[in-house]
């Protein structure tokens, strides 16, 4: 049976799956360039003359050159120039530490990005030019790893890959086919015996799927910082995912970017023990696009 979430946390990080499905595995296949976001006779301003502008977040939809186009939760997308000034950083996450001075290559097609703009200032004529545009590491290995393997030709995975990626080039909607939750003490993020027996028969019930991809989601309960929770909340995510990789054979190219929810979407109250001890898990979603389902 599919299961739907309305959510509206959910209905965002899908969206902004999608919009990496469809523009990582698809625009970067060649040289990243879209014509769609070329703007004629707009110049990117010289930064020293414009003003602060709005701050924006969402998914690099499409590069062209010294212009990216961001892609928001709303679905709008905004053109913002790329200057010699912009400075380019990627903050810790899931897979790495922290790492400053990065180049414009590193703003791949399907990387969720936060963007600090400057604008023309009154009177002046051109677009939003970024003066930071700032990342997750983790992120940026996904997107790396999704680049990579358009050019990777592996025998075992070439089919597979291929066939699945011409058939979501549309996506814009997953049906949840299946949930499993494995659940951590407080503060911990090791996996006991019993979770990881689970982990590998979720992943053995997920090959069996066709079309079948992986979404994992870490959680935590109210207890600690915002801070605390969101690098423990992407840390359970982690350990997770490098379980179901290395142990449970699941391939990373059918793994959906991972995500850090911190105690947002509860699955219970945070006023009980019992209720936080439910709260502090990890969501094994398998997904499959509803472009593909039931074909």
């Amino acid at each position: 049976m599919c299961v739907n979430s309305k959510s509206p946390k959910i209905r965002f990080l899908l969206m902004m799956l999608a919009v990496s499905a469809s523009g990582s595995l698809s625009a970067q296949q060649q040289n990243l360039h879209d014509p769609n976001i070329v703007v004629d006779g707009v110049p990117i301003p010289d930064p020293s003359t414009m003003t602060k502008g709005p701050e924006v977040k969402g998914v690099i939809s499409a590069r062209n050159g010294n212009r990216i186009k961001v892609t928001t939760a709303d679905g709008s997308s905004t053109v913002i120039g790329i200057s010699d000034a912009t400075q380019i950083k990627a903050a810790a996450g899931l897979f790495g530490s922290n790492r400053n001075k990065l180049t414009a290559d590193a703003l791949l097609n399907g990387l969720p990005v936060t963007v600090k703009t400057m604008q023309p200032a009154e009177g002046q004529y051109g677009m939003l030019v970024a003066s930071q545009v700032s990342f997750r590491n983790s992120d940026l290995k996904t997107a790396t790893m999704i680049r990579n393997a358009t050019d990777q030709r592996f025998e075992e995975q070439t089919a597979a890959t291929e066939a699945l990626r011409g058939r979501m080039g549309d996506i814009d909607k997953y049906n949840i086919k299946s949930t499993t939750n494995v659940h951590f003490d407080v503060g911990k993020a090791e996996l006991s015996p019993e979770d990881k027996a689970n982990l590998c028969s979720t992943a053995s019930a997920a090959q069996a799927t066709e079309n079948a991809l992986m979404l994992v989601v870490g959680y935590t309960d109210s207890t600690g910082s915002d801070e605390f929770n969101q690098e423990l909340s992407e840390k359970r995510a982690s350990r997770v995912i490098n379980y179901l990789q290395q142990a449970c054979g699941w391939k990373p190219y059918r793994m959906l970017t991972p995500t850090g929810m911190a105690k947002a979407d509860p699955a219970a109250s945070n006023d009980t023990p019992e209720g936080k001890a439910q709260n502090r898990r990890v969501a094994v979603n398998i997904l499959v696009s509803k472009s593909v389902d039931n074909l």
